[in-house]
């Protein structure tokens, strides 16, 4: 755990180093404000709840969380860095890991300055706070499953573009296959259960119930899966490629 707590801020540091955790932050919000109030007409629809926030994350982190997870492991080949890293007594599943995480939590600080918005809807109405709540963790899980590919995929390259390219190409596969009009061409090649079977992977199906405020097991379980597994695939092919 100390290993993991070190590299966790040794990358938390990282970020705020730099110029790059500011304007994230500042884009981050500005975007979300923005679909919330002018693409979502949130006053217009005169509703005390925060759908409008909500319902577009999985887009909007369709281009951000790639844009964060491109630099975890793609910048660290290019400089040559990682050799030093993992010389270090650390383990590569350390690295990993605490990579991640600094990563998820600066993720997590992004999602929790929003929370003045949650206050203005409070001060405008009677939400269900439970259900806005749900939400927000669904919303962190998403993006934690989002950054466990853009890890993974980082690792594959030394080039942060092309990084960013196979996380953005490999998340919207996974959004499209939720959506009716992909199952419906689906259902015309494949039997049902198969159609069941890639509509369940998509993120659109796990957190739509989510952002409604609705906790399944199932989808929770899925998110926790995804991260796991790509974090999985992430940590073997860094064994592979440390040496590269």
């Amino acid at each position: 755990m100390n290993a993991i707590k070190t590299i966790l801020r040794r990358e938390l540091l990282g970020y705020f180093s730099t110029p790059v955790a500011w304007v994230f932050l500042v884009i981050f919000l500005v975007l979300t404000n923005a679909i919330t109030f002018v693409v979502g007409n949130y006053y217009e629809r005169g509703i005390a709840d925060m759908q409008p926030f909500f319902v577009y994350h999985p887009w909007l982190y369709l281009f951000l969380v790639p844009a964060i997870a491109m630099r975890l492991w793609a910048e660290e080949r290019k400089s040559g860095t990682i050799e030093f890293l993992l010389t270090l007594p650390v383990t590569a599943s350390q690295a990993v890991i605490g990579k991640f995480l600094a990563a998820w939590l600066f993720l997590g600080l992004a999602l929790a300055l929003t929370v003045p918005l949650w206050i203005t809807v409070n001060v405008l109405g009677d939400p269900d706070n439970g259900s806005i709540f749900t939400a927000y963790v669904g919303s962190w899980l998403m993006a934690g499953a989002y950054l466990s590919i853009g890890s993974c995929l980082s690792s594959l390259t030394r080039n942060q573009v092309v990084a960013f390219i196979l996380a953005v190409v490999t998340c919207l596969v996974l959004l499209l296959i939720g959506l009716t009009p992909v199952a419906g061409f689906f259902r015309i090649l494949l039997p049902q259960a198969f159609v069941d079977g890639i509509v369940s992977l998509s993120m659109l199906t796990h957190f739509d119930a989510i952002s409604k405020g609705v906790l399944d097991l199932r989808d929770l379980l899925y998110y926790f899966l995804m991260i796991g597994f790509w974090l999985c695939a992430n940590l073997i092919v860094v064994e592979l490629r440390k040496a590269d």
